[in-house]
């Protein structure tokens, strides 16, 4: 099994797909019911609540998500959040050091959608201390 990629059901593919544009800097691909946004390791799609209604069962509820994160890494979660500032209406975490070693923030995006930045710390006494806990 391979999971492909998340999909984010929304009333508005346009509006939504414009901010993960201007979040992420990646150009969507595809129709203006639905939209992806492919990187290296994989890929996450926007799709209309129309779509999902004539093909999914009617299963989706736009803007309820309260417990799905989508997770990008970047380079420096600091400057990002400078960079977001402009953008992001809703910050939830402030940029902080995790104790499983990344540096994150949290954010919600249009439809509160929750999305985490995050850059892996590289301190060599805090993948230690966690190497120890596991081996406990």
């Amino acid at each position: 099994m391979k999971l492909r990629h998340a999909r984010i059901v929304t009333r508005d593919v346009q509006a939504l797909a414009r901010f993960y544009q201007e979040v992420t800097g990646i150009k969507p691909e595809g129709s203006s019911d639905y939209l992806e946004f492919r990187t290296p390791e994989g890929a996450f799609a926007i799709s209309s609540q129309q779509k999902m209604e004539e093909h999914g069962a009617n299963a989706t509820t736009p803007g309820t998500n309260l417990s799905m994160v989508l997770d990008f890494e970047v380079e420096d979660v600091n400057k990002e959040r400078e960079r977001l500032s402009r953008i992001v209406r809703e910050i939830v975490l402030e940029p902080k050091d995790q104790p499983w070693g990344n540096r994150s923030m949290l954010f919600r995006d249009p439809d509160g959608n929750l999305v985490n930045f995050f850059t892996p710390r590289r301190n060599t006494e805090v993948i230690r201390e966690l190497e120890h806990t596991r081996a406990q």
